[in-house]
């Protein structure tokens, strides 16, 4: 793996986002994204020491694109300079949870799990559901020692407990919440250090995975809804 290469990459891409400088530079993209997906196989590998469900997975089918969709944006740069990826059970989609990985120059890198899409209301609902029904797994896997090393549980999140849910729920804070995700940052200075970024990125994905069980119980019956 070149990190080094893939963040020199990125940050001319941030300087200079143009199509006409992309498609100027196409070795130097092809190159780092061959990065990129040689880290992602190796993440593959060291995840499946301790979650053999994502073993099956192949680096190029788990990767975002850099092309930013620019419709309804008032941004206008024609790409995104980051590489990501979602590592999951089921591959990149939201649903269920896994392993997402985001190298952004900057300080913009880290390591995340949980559900981010709010945009599920089902899926919202059967999270909700599932910590007012089982709020003690909930506090036992968020207060455990390892977690609190590396997270704390964000969200974007209502002003009350919504109606129907107990507001003396011992997780009510948590009832407001519409997605439930982690995020621990990762500064260049890491991702740079490539034997101590794989290792903290193992650790990292390991310590979240209890919180991804307890995500992906409540949504065993979610649908990803058809266009």
């Amino acid at each position: 793996m070149d990190n080094k290469k893939m963040l020199e990459y990125l940050v001319e891409l941030s300087a200079n986002n143009t199509r006409e400088w992309y498609h100027a530079h196409k070795k130097e993209n092809k190159y780092a994204t061959e990065q990129f997906e040689q880290l992602v196989q190796e993440l593959i590998y060291s995840i499946g020491d301790f979650d053999q469900s994502v073993l099956h997975n192949v680096p190029k089918e788990l990767t975002f694109k850099l092309v930013r969709d620019t419709r309804f944006s008032h941004d206008k740069s024609p790409y995104n300079p980051a590489f990501r990826a979602h590592i999951s059970s089921m591959g990149k989609l939201p649903v269920p949870v896994g392993y997402y990985i985001m190298i952004k120059p900057g300080g913009g890198s880290f390591l995340g799990g949980g559900l981010f899409a709010d945009m599920f209301s089902d899926a919202t609902a059967m999270v909700r559901s599932y910590i007012a029904e089982h709020p003690a797994e909930w506090s036992e896997i968020i207060n455990a020692e390892e977690f609190k090393k590396y997270f704390t549980v964000k969200g974007n999140a209502l002003k009350n407990v919504p109606a129907g849910y107990d507001k003396e729920n011992p997780q009510a804070e948590y009832l407001k919440y519409k997605s439930w995700y982690l995020e621990y940052n990762v500064p260049d200075k890491l991702v740079l250090n490539e034997d101590e970024f794989f290792r903290t990125a193992t650790e990292v994905f390991k310590a979240m995975k209890p919180f991804n069980d307890y995500l992906n119980r409540a949504l065993k019956d979610f649908k990803m809804p058809t266009r």
